[in-house]
């Protein structure tokens, strides 16, 4: 089923910063798309199709997880974990987007290795997305001896990313600024390690090093999961206009602070949330949710701002067409309310209390994945099909 009709809707969040929240408490998916949003009567305009009733619950865009460090499949050797991607789905995760196949065993680390890494992880999981996940991997970790010859080729193959620039042999500005150039050239969206050392063989990267390098994201700008200083912060914030990335295993004092930075200067569309995991730190499977609460409850920021920050504003920065309810955008949901005993009386001032939304169904490209979610607490109400 990739055709239905979701009614009965509490509230829409939208995805985009902009205009948080939609009018409407209706949506039709024709085609893994989304065909219409508006009214009741949009039932009884689309008789053919099915009909799930939200009972009031709140339907959200699918989540995108903007920082994950996947190898094949769903397993990880960093955490020895198998379902680890299952699981972030049933924490509303619909689309997760490589930070780069750092904990490959054995990695490669020659050209034609990187290359050849990147091609596979990036084929592999188009081909057989786990539990319907989409895992957009393959993103390259920039060693020495790539050419800008090896870019297009990558790019002809169908990857699109550059791992976090710091995590390979190609550390300094002067070298790694060249080749994200090249790699932007051919389409490719960069993302680019910020913070203490991370793994064995990561450098310590500076704000100044962020702004020589010139990436499309700035990876953990809370810490990966050692934070650059709160002054560091600044500069990125200030001087630049780059994508700024906060991640769960990362340092809470400072996602606070970037937040609240955002917010006074009107920029949290800049804002994007990522779980940084597998790590040492773990295996998350609501860290996004966990984020969204975190800087919705600490840092005073509106509920359906915090989703936007990890559905539209993570699309627009890597030119997705998913994460946001709007017409023609991929048809990727999650259905959240209230968990039981929370003091909110929605999903959304659930999160403002503080409290993980409890996740009643989770849709992708129109497809049921989850009907009760496994990992959050039960929500108060539930749809009915």
């Amino acid at each position: 089923m990739s055709s239905m009709v979701i009614t009965n809707i509490g509230t829409i969040v939208s995805g985009k910063i902009e205009c948080p929240v939609l009018a409407g408490n209706t949506i039709v998916v024709v085609d893994k798309k989304i065909a219409a949003i508006g009214g009741a009567e949009l039932v009884a305009q689309n008789p053919e199709l099915k009909v799930i009733d939200a009972n009031g619950a709140t339907v959200t865009p699918g989540l995108i997880d903007s920082h994950v460090h996947p190898v094949i499949g769903d397993f990880t050797p960093r955490q020895k974990t198998l379902d680890y991607i299952d699981s972030s789905l049933h924490g509303g995760v619909t689309t997760m987007i490589s930070a780069g196949e750092a904990h490959f065993p054995g990695r490669p680390k020659d050209p034609a290795g990187v290359k050849a890494l990147a091609v596979v992880a990036s084929k592999s999981y188009y081909n057989a997305r786990p539990s319907g996940v989409k895992m957009h991997a393959g993103a390259v970790i920039l060693e020495p001896g790539l050419t800008e010859a090896d870019f297009a080729e990558m790019a002809a193959n169908g990857v699109w990313l550059v791992g976090e620039v710091g995590l390979g042999g190609v550390k300094k500005p002067a070298d790694a600024a060249p080749m994200v150039e090249w790699a932007k050239k051919h389409g490719f969206k960069v993302q680019m390690h910020c913070g203490g050392t991370s793994i064995p063989g990561s450098s310590t990267v500076t704000a100044d090093d962020v702004m020589k390098t010139k990436p499309t994201v700035v990876s953990h700008i809370n810490g990966g999961p050692t934070a650059i200083a709160p002054s560091e912060v600044d500069r990125l914030i200030n001087e630049t206009d780059f994508m700024l990335e906060i991640v769960q295993c990362g340092n809470p004092k400072v996602a606070d602070y970037v937040a609240r930075q955002l917010k006074v200067k009107n920029q949290l569309g800049r804002l994007v949330f990522g779980n940084d995991s597998p790590s040492g730190t773990g295996i998350i499977p609501l860290g996004i949710l966990r984020n969204i609460c975190q800087i919705s409850s600490v840092s005073g920021i509106a509920a359906a701002e915090c989703i936007a920050m990890a559905t539209g504003n993570t699309a627009k920065a890597y030119g997705l067409n998913t994460a946001m309810i709007e017409v023609g955008k991929e048809a990727d949901f999650v259905i959240m309310d209230a968990p039981m005993g929370s003091i909110g009386t929605d999903a959304l001032t659930a999160i403002e209390a503080g409290d993980v939304p409890g996740v009643a169904m989770v849709i992708i490209d129109g497809e049921i994945k989850v009907k009760v979610s496994r990992n959050t607490p039960p929500a108060v109400r539930n749809p009915k099909m």
